[in-house]
This record gives C-alpha cells, sequence and structure tokens, in this order.
C-alpha cells in the first residue's frame, strides 16, 4: 500500500471526477475499464456504495463479502478486489498457508513480509485460491499488490525477470477466472506488461514527475486508477485530466473521504 484544497480553487469535488459508465467496454467476457472512469478506493472501515457516486469501487478481498459486493453492484458499481500478492500478512486468515521458506524482510507495513516471488511452484496454488475467493464474491476485477519487489530490499535477490515472470502469472490466474487484472505501480515494466494487464492503478506519480510514464496503458484504451496522499489536488489534476488518468486524492488509512479532479 504505499490528502485539501477548496472546490473552488481546484476544480475537484469529494464526489465528482466524471460519472462514466461502468459499463464501458466490452459487453462479453472480462470488464474492460476505459480512461476518465471516476473510482473509490477504500481499504479500511466498512464498504460505503453512498460515499462516492462513481462507476468503481477498490475495496478489501477479504474484509468483504459477497453481500457487500453484490451490494455494490445494485447500486451500479464495478468492484475490484484488492489482494496483497507480494507480502505476506499476519492477519489474513490463510497465513498458514504460506511456507515459512518464502517469506522475506518486512516490508514496512505492520505485520508484512515480503516473498520470495521466484518460488513460483509455492505461492501460485496459494494466490489461484485467494483469487477463487475474488470470484467467489463476486467481483469484477482484482487490484494485485505490492507486484514491484525487484525494486526494494525484500531479503531475497529478485531481479526484473524474476518480477516479470510472476506479474505475468498473476495476468493469467486472474484472466483464467474471468477477471480484469490491474498493474499496480512497477512503472519500469510498463512497457512489457501492458498487453498483459487490463488496468493501472498508480500511488503518487505526480509527486515524483513519473505520471506520463502510464501513457502506454491510456493510448491502449485502459484506465489508470490514481490517487495522491500528499500533493494538493490543484498541482496534479491538471495535468491528471490531460494525460486521461482516473486521479483523486486520498488520505493515507484509505476510507471513504476522496477529492476527485
Amino acid at each position: 500500500m504505499a490528502l485539501s484544497v477548496t472546490t473552488a480553487l481546484t476544480g475537484c469535488s469529494d464526489t465528482g471526477g466524471g460519472r462514466g459508465t461502468a459499463s464501458e467496454g466490452p459487453r462479453e467476457g472480462r470488464w474492460q475499464p476505459r480512461p476518465g472512469l471516476a473510482w473509490q478506493w477504500q481499504l479500511n472501515g466498512k464498504v460505503d456504495p453512498a460515499a462516492a457516486d462513481v462507476p468503481v469501487y477498490d475495496i478489501d478481498g477479504f474484509e468483504n463479502d459477497a453481500a457487500d459486493v453484490a451490494r455494490l453492484h445494485r447500486a451500479g458499481r464495478k468492484v475490484i478486489c484488492y489482494i496483497n500478492v507480494g507480502a505476506w500478512e499476519d492477519y489474513r486468515p490463510d497465513k498458514d498457508a504460506f511456507p515459512r521458506s518464502v517469506l522475506g524482510g518486512p516490508n514496512g507495513w505492520q505485520g508484512e513480509r515480503w516473498l520470495d516471488i521466484r518460488r513460483i511452484s509455492l505461492l501460485r496454488p496459494i494466490m489461484e485460491r485467494r483469487f477463487d475467493m475474488c470470484r467467489e464474491k463476486g467481483f469484477d476485477a482484482v487490484e494485485p499488490d505490492l507486484v514491484e519487489g525487484y525494486g526494494d530490499d525484500t531479503g531475497f535477490p529478485l531481479t526484473a525477470r524474476d518480477q516479470l515472470r510472476y506479474n505475468r502469472m498473476i495476468a493469467d490466474i486472474a484472466h483464467e477466472r474471468g477477471l480484469a487484472v490491474g498493474l499496480k505501480n512497477d512503472l519500469p515494466q510498463i512497457p512489457q506488461l501492458v498487453d498483459d494487464f487490463d488496468f493501472a492503478v498508480n500511488e503518487q506519480c505526480a509527486q515524483y514527475g513519473e505520471c506520463a510514464r502510464l501513457t502506454p496503458f491510456i493510448e491502449a484504451g485502459k484506465a489508470v486508477f490514481h490517487v495522491e496522499y500528499t500533493e494538493p489536488a490543484h498541482r496534479f489534476c491538471p495535468e491528471s485530466r490531460r494525460l486521461g488518468l482516473s486521479s483523486m486524492q486520498k488520505k493515507w488509512e484509505l476510507g471513504t473521504w476522496r477529492r476527485a479532479c
């Protein structure tokens, strides 16, 4: 996982951002979110379908049940299943399914440790069960988190090639279940992975001056769901609109509050 200025100054609103239509894209097969779709990202607290009048909700796959997903669907939303695929979390119900040999160093979040993504034969069945859960709960897509461990100090000698192999496996697992899948961050590998993923999710590209690197997704007709935490909206919204990103400002705890471009 990796805040406001007034609406009058920014042209932003707490629930705005170009409502669009959640069903944009192919009517058959998996969902393909198109550039410009507004979204809500809520990973903490009970999901509130009325918190944002937007067509896409991204929520925690473990913390929300099928009834929560169905409630969002009745409200006309598409729903993305947040799942951590790059780190072990000691608070998840399947924590004991991970062999100790795949657990690396801490990743900076309490109770989490990096995974040895080279151990495909050990990790694939676990991730398949997690994505089965997303499908069975009725989710439309998956947001797999922490798919750029090769650029961090994980405790393992991970390479860019290891990451490409793992990320493509993750995309395949989602697609085999009819789920759309987003590439989370991992900007350096976008050129190699844009064809494997259906959309992108990005944190803080404006803060680091990197949003233009997400252009391949937009050019491919695929949404880029983007958040900033510390950058004021008036600093990033003009460029976000120019690039076609689905951008908003969120607080670090990723509750219901949002300020969309």
